[in-house]
């Protein structure tokens, strides 16, 4: 069984989507892990505010088939795959990590170059991975956060209660 980090963002009727992509991954992958919910301004474009949580699963599948379910989770919460890269969101999830996996696994780069690069991942990854070593960096997800200039993007937690319906 691996674990499974995924990130989970919309500024789409947030709560909503949010709620739905939990019950979604509960109902696939069974208990979740759940970060606290940070609501971030948008990066790369003008628009609403995102949530933004990290949700780690376990699975023994092969990173293919894990990105095939997260894509119709989020074609089920009305996902646009036609609109700009940089836009609003209904539902986004990625995979950001995949044990201690590095390198290209079935179409997807492992570890995801955000985890490194944006406040709205590496916080909610660091609470609940902090010892967990970067298979390319060497150092913990923990250190990455503490060097991370905090300055440089907005984020701050937002009470958000979820309970589960499946």
């Amino acid at each position: 069984m691996a674990l499974i980090y995924l990130s989970l963002g919309s500024n789409i009727d947030r709560e909503h989507h949010i709620g739905a992509a939990l019950d979604a991954l509960t109902g696939r992958f069974g208990a979740l892990e759940i970060s606290t919910v940070y609501e971030s301004v948008a990066v790369g474009f003008d628009g609403d505010s995102f949530f933004n949580l990290v949700v780690g699963v376990n699975s023994d599948l092969p990173v293919g088939e894990v990105t095939k379910i997260l894509k119709h989770i989020e074609d089920c919460h009305g996902r646009d795959r036609s609109a700009p890269k940089f836009g609003p969101r209904s539902l986004d999830i990625d995979i950001l990590t995949v044990d201690n996996l590095a390198g290209e696994f079935d179409g997807i780069s492992l570890p995801r170059s955000e985890v490194l690069k944006n406040a709205f991942v590496l916080q909610p990854l660091a609470e609940l991975a902090a010892d967990m070593t970067h298979p390319l960096t060497h150092k913990t997800i923990g250190e990455h956060w503490q060097e991370f200039d905090k300055a440089s993007q907005d984020l701050w937690p937002v009470k958000f209660e979820w309970q589960s319906s499946v």
